[in-house]
């Protein structure tokens, strides 16, 4: 009998400032760095604490087209330059195990619901910084199995692929967290722009007033657990800000725990901060 369980979920920020030189980071932050680092190391201990053996990552950079997509490769290792922003994120040593067999798993629930779906399993597959950031941010030794974000998928869409994790996970042996990796709004600022306040990590940099109390409306109701009123309203206001990816990381990572159902409580783990016109946060959820 299968005893596979999610044991926890989270919202985690990946972006490159993150990674940078904590001198550089200090500098920018106008004498203070940013709390989303410390704030890997809460959501870590979260994990270490909840027993995981693997990790779920729904990764808002790998996008996806025409077809849900998660990853079957049994191991990576390599070194990671960004092509986005080769100057800022280069020399990420990266190493860690998949989970092919949650990944076929996955793809057997997909077919099963007609969910057009399929597990990948090619190791030459370029990796993408909102797995690899996370994994050295956060993972110490589990199996991590990053899903895609399909740019031709509805919201509907996104909750019926996290449906099929989640029953994967049911039907496995897996003791599982979720990470949904990436921004809540994330609308870049102009090339030109110059941030409002000199700590670059400052909320009021967000691109918009707009914006920024919209993330901020919508931590709240994550904090109430109050994710059927945010499923209610996410097509006309969270894909139109939009969330990053058009909210596939939360979407489907919702969808695994229940959907409207769930009632999840969310802890934030660190400070809201903007980067580079985005919003961005940690927010841990039991299951």
């Amino acid at each position: 009998m299968s005893r596979g369980k999610i044991v926890g979920a989270a919202i985690v920020s990946h972006h490159p400032g993150l990674f940078q030189a904590e001198e550089f980071r200090i500098q920018a932050g106008d004498g203070r760095d940013s709390d989303l680092v410390a704030g890997f190391k809460r959501v870590r201990d979260r994990i270490e604490a909840s027993g995981a053996d693997t990790i779920v990552l729904f990764d808002t950079h790998w996008f996806t087209t025409g077809c849900h997509l998660v990853d079957a490769g049994a191991h990576y290792e390599g070194t990671y330059i960004s092509d986005e922003m080769p100057w800022y994120l280069h020399g990420q040593q990266y190493g860690y195990d998949g989970d092919p067999e949650l990944a076929r798993l996955c793809a057997t629930v997909a077919e099963e619901r007609q969910v057009i779906a399929r597990a990948i399993d090619e190791p030459t597959m370029a990796r993408h910084y909102g797995t690899i950031n996370i994994v050295n941010a956060m993972i110490r030794g589990q199996r991590v199995m990053s899903v895609g974000s399909c740019q031709t998928a509805a919201t509907e869409n996104y909750l019926e692929m996290g449906e099929v994790v989640g029953e994967a996970i049911k039907r496995s042996d897996r003791q599982v967290v979720l990470l949904a990796s990436g921004a809540l709004s994330h609308k870049f600022r102009n090339i030109n722009t110059i941030p409002p306040n000199p700590c670059i990590y400052h909320p009021d940099n967000v691109s918009s007033d707009f914006n920024r109390e919209s993330d901020y409306r919508v931590i709240e109701l994550l904090q109430q657990g109050n994710h059927q009123q945010i499923l209610e309203n996410f097509d006309s206001e969270y894909r139109r800000l939009p969330w990053e990816a058009w909210g596939a990381h939360y979407l489907q990572m919702v969808g695994a725990m229940g959907g409207a159902n769930c009632t999840a409580k969310g802890l934030a783990l660190s400070e809201y901060e903007n980067a580079h016109g985005t919003g961005n946060i940690h927010m841990w959820f039991d299951s």
